[in-house]
């Protein structure tokens, strides 16, 4: 029985579960719609949510057999659990950075696109700069960040970001040439199923078509 991955139909936090899926040949799953304005309705997902037997029920969710995974970055290790999640304990502790430094980076982008886009978008592209050198400072002459699952997650980072701003890698060949080197190897020319818009659901105040 193949795994199920439940999410909204948007890229959000499941863009890089999808990739990651998509690279290791697995399907998808199926997607929650959010109704239109002005209410928005989420009752597709709130209706069935404390019925699926699981612990800290919320999307995006994975289900293997009789495992239940919530929470995108343990969903994440889960299925890259076969591959590697790191050999070395220097390894190990890359990519333990690099998350955790990829989802204090989305939680601010998230934030501006959902709250206060208007005020906020000015001061974000000017601190963006500084935050994306750090990206290729840890990345430097490596072709990859750590050649586990977060390259996923930062691909999907640094692609949204450039959707936001087209010029904002100019100054970074390094993470420019990640993002290439990234959708060759995997392939993403040929890959017609995952969701390219909208990034955000629509409440959203960018991305969110």
């Amino acid at each position: 029985m193949p795994m199920e991955l439940a999410y909204w139909d948007i890229r959000g936090l499941a863009q890089p579960i999808r990739l990651l899926r998509e690279y290791t040949g697995t399907e998808y799953g199926q997607a929650f719609s959010c109704g239109e304005a002005p209410d928005y309705d989420k009752s597709c997902w709130f209706g069935i949510k404390d019925k699926l037997g699981m612990d800290f029920p919320n999307l995006p969710y994975l289900v293997d057999g009789d495992r239940k995974v919530v929470q995108s970055n343990a969903i994440m290790r889960y299925i890259a659990r076969n591959t590697t999640c790191g050999e070395t304990e220097d390894e190990q502790v890359r990519v333990d950075i690099i998350e955790n430094q990829a989802m204090d980076f989305r939680n601010g982008f998230v934030m501006l696109c959902y709250m206060n886009y208007d005020t906020n978008k000015d001061g974000y592209l000017k601190t963006l700069p500084d935050k994306l050198q750090q990206f290729s400072s840890f990345l430097a002459s490596r072709n990859w960040f750590a050649i586990t699952f977060v390259d996923f997650i930062i691909y999907e980072l640094l692609d949204q970001h450039r959707m936001f701003d087209s010029k904002c890698l100019d100054a970074f060949d390094n993470l420019k040439k990640f993002l290439d080197r990234f959708e060759v190897n995997c392939c993403l020319h040929e890959v017609t199923k995952f969701i390219k818009n909208p990034v955000n659901n629509k409440m959203a105040k960018w991305g969110n078509k």
